[in-house]
């Protein structure tokens, strides 16, 4: 079909063409001729390209069938959950790979009980998970719930049961550096309790079992919280018959020594030729005896220290190898309880012997210190009221 349209304005882009009926229609100018102004007139010709048209579609549906092959065949499938251990408070869960087919990742989440658990860390390479804090010999189902850009597929339920204190086939044993006698004993021990020995520490490892603490799996085991005992611990879970705790069978703890009645050195007869004697108890030492109080006028005896030894023989005292250092202790303890009284003693025979030795005093005497006492009280008056004797001690006013 031809069309003859006038050019109106025009521009380096754009050209406004003018229909007969007066309609305008903006036409690339670069499809133009170039010598075209304003005011010229064009003819176009418009005709339908069948064949064009048919390629396209067959083009169009070519792309169409790709995609459907490469995104539509496929379709992420449900998670495959299932149990690989379980013990007294712990649940060990393991799932195949996820399959995605063409699908994106959104999240792989835990639910237990019906209840979300939480959302699994790195779901395209971490194919287990441990559950652990639960109940002994208690029900639980899990089940896992992915979520992809293709829609959201759930696993099947699977319903786990706790183990009881008595059940041991959920211990799961990693050695560690054993000697053969101790790993063969282990070995026969972990057969009987229905427990099972694993090469290396894994995700269900529930003991480290070593008697030495050094190598790459103990290490391993440090990092993973296991606990690491000695061989003692299985052997007293197969000899009380249920799971024991494992503080005090750690490989640092400190062990329990022999008996104390083997250590404990005997005091009776003897038995084999040898014989152990009893250690000798410590000497006890007798109280300072009281002295009964006497009376100022009254003289302290002197300490005797051979009557005070004979008489604590006498009371049942001291009798053994060390009695010279007791004795010398006892002296000390007279000597310095006896000391005050000695030096009050010396004092009062000095005052007996200076009384003895003066002569008695006659009438005239007694008058002469009487004047002399009177001249006395004069001079102290005269002389302020401070008598030369004032300012002394006792001991030194002589009587």
């Amino acid at each position: 079909m031809l069309v003859s349209l006038t050019v109106g304005k025009v521009d380096a882009g754009v050209t406004v063409l003018l229909t007969p009926d007066k309609r305008l229609i903006e036409f690339p100018s670069i499809l133009l001729p170039p010598d075209i102004t304003s005011g010229s007139i064009v003819d176009i010709n418009v005709a339908r390209n069948k064949n064009s048209e048919a390629a396209a579609e067959r083009a169009f549906r070519e792309l169409q069938n790709r995609i459907l092959a490469s995104f539509g065949s496929a379709e992420p499938s449900p998670p495959v959950l299932r149990c690989r251990n379980a013990t007294q408070t712990s649940v060990v869960l393991e799932w195949d790979p996820i399959q995605l087919a063409t699908a994106d990742l959104i999240s792989l989440a835990l639910y237990r009980n019906g209840q979300k658990a939480g959302n699994i860390p790195k779901p395209l390479s971490m194919h287990t998970t441990k559950i652990s804090g639960l109940a002994v010999d208690t029900e639980y189902t899990f089940h896992l719930v992915l979520r992809t850009t293709a829609g959201t597929f759930a696993s099947q339920r699977v319903t786990v049961r706790t183990h009881k204190m008595t059940d041991l086939s959920g211990i799961t044993i990693t050695t560690g550096i054993l000697p053969s006698a101790v790993r063969e004993g282990l070995a026969a021990a972990v057969e009987r309790i229905g427990a099972k020995i694993v090469d290396g520490v894994r995700i269900d490892t529930t003991h480290f079992v070593t008697t030495e603490g050094r190598g790459l799996q103990w290490e391993k085991a440090n990092e993973l919280n296991i606990p690491v005992v000695r061989p003692e611990w299985v052997e007293a879970c197969e000899r009380n018959g249920r799971i024991l705790g494992v503080t005090k069978f750690y490989l640092d703890a400190v062990r329990v020594g022999p008996p104390f009645d083997n250590d404990r050195p005997s005091t009776a007869g003897t038995s084999g030729g040898n014989t152990t004697a009893s250690a000798p108890a410590p000497p006890q030492r007798d109280a300072p005896q009281h002295r009964p109080s006497t009376s100022i006028s009254s003289q302290p005896p002197l300490p005797n220290p051979e009557e005070d030894a004979a008489r604590q023989k006498e009371q049942g005292g001291i009798e053994s190898s060390d009695s010279s250092e007791d004795e010398e202790d006892q002296e000390e303890q007279k000597v310095k309880s006896g000391g005050q009284d000695e030096q009050k003693m010396l004092a009062d025979e000095r005052e007996e012997k200076q009384l003895a030795s003066r002569p008695k005093p006659t009438v005239e005497d007694e008058g002469d210190e009487t004047q002399q006492e009177e001249k006395a009280a004069a001079s102290e008056d005269e002389n302020g009221g401070k008598s030369p004797g004032d300012g002394s001690s006792f001991q030194d006013v002589a009587l």
